[in-house]
């Protein structure tokens, strides 16, 4: 997409892009470009009627009777089985529910519990330093709580992970795409050197689902869990998933054993027997509004596939990057994203000395990214309404912005989060 060194040749692949009539299914706002749905996708243009039909037909109206008439309590799985084929999973192996932390606690809780069986002389959570906080801090928390001897090992670099995953390793615990810097590892082969060790493979797939293709059951991934507000665009705070896959549930236990997770949920029996199947991995009562504006998201996506958004997304990164380090190329940028497509998520980070301050302006100027430090600015491209001229104008402004602007930094922090 290199050739791509006019406004008019972007507009000319807009119109061309297979996926195009897909930003229609989207509401987004006039005079603004988007590129933060890595951190909350766009809304879906069907959401609003949806939640009114929620709010006044299904609660308003039909009122208790709707966990039955409207399949309240089904939606958990059925929306699981509709994510399913996103991620390379079976029917029957997703729910969506709760949030992202709460599910690694339970995934990595069942992990630990089938390593005590097996190995229970294995003590250590193989992770990243550069993994999202909460999953370590879940780890942590979760170590300390067990008291049986658990601790966290931390890397510094990707390259360490296959020397980190040794005999004493439990369970390694990775993000699939990193949120910083768009690195994505390479799943098989990390979750065979770690089953080749004797561990267990989790993965968090927040920065993944709905951006890059994945076949988890195919790479040898032990368990998953993800989020449904980034690039499966389910709205601010939308339910997570979690993936246990049919060789893992029978023996998947955790600590969080609520009513939705029993075999019998309504005996309303005074002692715990777990449902079969993945309803094992549920705990209390779901979010009824949140999960079915889930489905709107996942709607869209069952007019495309993976490997066309796929496509799009490596054409989109590469167009940015190089008018960025072309038109941008007298400033500090740095880029820390890698140029390998094997290796590259669905976002472009660069670091600028003044990088908040950078991103206040381009947030100013309608063109909406986000901030991490050190220094990083980050961009993501959601492939279903990300448009080529998109990028060519984001870029205008930015270079505008860098040649021409001074940058106030302490009025930047109240205007970026």
């Amino acid at each position: 997409m290199t050739h791509l060194n006019s406004r008019d040749a972007c507009l000319a692949m807009d119109a061309r892009d297979p996926l195009a009539p897909l930003r229609d299914g989207f509401d987004l706002p006039d005079g603004v470009i988007y590129l933060d749905g890595n951190s909350l996708g766009a809304r879906p243009r069907a959401a609003l009627a949806r939640a009114q039909e929620v709010v006044a037909r299904e609660w308003g109206q039909d009122l208790i009777r709707s966990w039955n008439s409207a399949g309240w309590f089904e939606m958990p799985k059925r929306l699981g089985d509709r994510l399913a084929p996103l991620i390379g999973a079976h029917a029957g192996e997703v729910v969506v529910t709760d949030t992202t932390s709460l599910n690694l606690f339970k995934a990595l809780a069942a992990a630990l519990a089938i390593q005590q069986q097996r190995a229970p002389e294995r003590k250590v959570i193989v992770t990243e330093r550069a993994n999202f906080p909460t999953d370590i801090y879940m780890a942590d928390g979760l170590a300390r709580w067990l008291d049986r001897g658990y601790s966290i090992r931390l890397v510094d670099s990707p390259g360490e992970l296959e020397t980190a995953v040794d005999a004493d390793c439990a369970v390694m615990m990775l993000t699939h795409v990193n949120y910083r810097t768009g690195w994505q590892h390479d799943m098989a082969a990390l979750s065979k050197h770690a089953h080749a060790q004797g561990a267990l493979a989790l993965w968090d797939l927040a920065h993944s689902a709905g951006a890059v293709p994945l076949d988890l059951n195919r790479d040898g991934a032990d368990f998953a869990v993800g989020c449904t507000y980034k690039y499966l665009n389910g709205g601010p705070g939308s339910p997570a998933f979690i993936w246990v896959p049919q060789q893992h549930q029978a023996a998947f236990s955790h600590p969080l054993t609520g009513w939705w997770s029993h075999a019998r949920p309504f005996a309303m029996s005074h002692g715990f027997e777990a449902a079969d199947g993945i309803g094992r991995a549920l705990c209390g009562t779901q979010p009824v509004v949140s999960l079915a504006l889930v489905e709107c998201g996942l709607d869209i996506f069952e007019q495309t596939d993976m490997a066309s958004i796929r496509e799009k997304s490596l054409a989109l990164t590469d167009l940015f990057i190089a008018l960025v380090e072309k038109r941008c190329a007298r400033h500090p940028l740095k880029l820390v994203t890698p140029r390998e497509h094997a290796r590259r998520g669905s976002q472009v980070s660069f670091t600028h000395p003044h990088g908040y301050a950078v991103m206040a302006a381009l947030i100013e100027r309608g063109v909406i990214g986000d901030y991490r430090e050190p220094e990083i600015m980050r961009f993501g491209f959601t492939p279903l309404y990300t448009r080529y001229g998109d990028v060519w104008d984001a870029v205008e402004v930015l270079r505008d912005i860098l040649d021409n602007e001074r940058y106030d930094i302490h009025a930047a922090r109240s205007a970026v989060t």
